[in-house]
């Protein structure tokens, strides 16, 4: 069902990231899967670059964050092997790096948000967190990480 979802989005999934450093993507307990903060990686290697409010504007940054979501997606996919299993998308906590003055983190996560919505329905809708930061990894502009009940 949700692959078909997906297709009918216009929406293929890249493949899962590796960890570059001693992490897991996903670790499941209990029947919940903590999936690791995922940046926008295409193609394997992050391509924007900056503060958003600087460097990066606020329709680029919110791509950004739907590329996050779909990495992981894949990460999750690749360790419940279908995404069906997914019951419930519990909380996703978004990482913005954000210049001096800037406060639109919730409107950069929302685009997460409404993808999740799009592809789950209301199992998509969660509990979310926006937060502004310094610097990211890579020196990213957006870091996404989810937590996610399955059966």
């Amino acid at each position: 069902m949700i692959e078909q979802r997906l297709t009918k989005l216009g929406i293929v999934l890249p493949q899962a990231a590796d960890p570059s450093f001693n992490y897991v993507p996903v670790s499941l307990h209990n029947g919940v899967a903590y999936v690791s903060g995922q940046m926008p990686k295409v193609d394997g290697e992050v391509r924007i670059f900056g503060k958003v409010g600087a460097e990066v504007d606020l329709e680029t940054a919110r791509g950004e964050a739907r590329i996050c979501i779909l990495q992981g997606l894949a990460c999750l996919k690749a360790e419940l092997g279908d995404l069906d299993r997914v019951t419930r998308i519990l909380k996703i906590n978004g990482y913005v790096a954000s210049a001096p003055g800037f406060n639109g983190q919730p409107k950069v996560l929302d685009a997460a948000s409404d993808l999740l919505g799009e592809i789950f329905g209301e199992k998509g809708r969660h509990a979310r967190a926006a937060v502004g930061v310094a610097e990211l990894p890579r020196n990213a502009a957006v870091e996404i990480e989810m937590t996610v009940a399955f059966a």
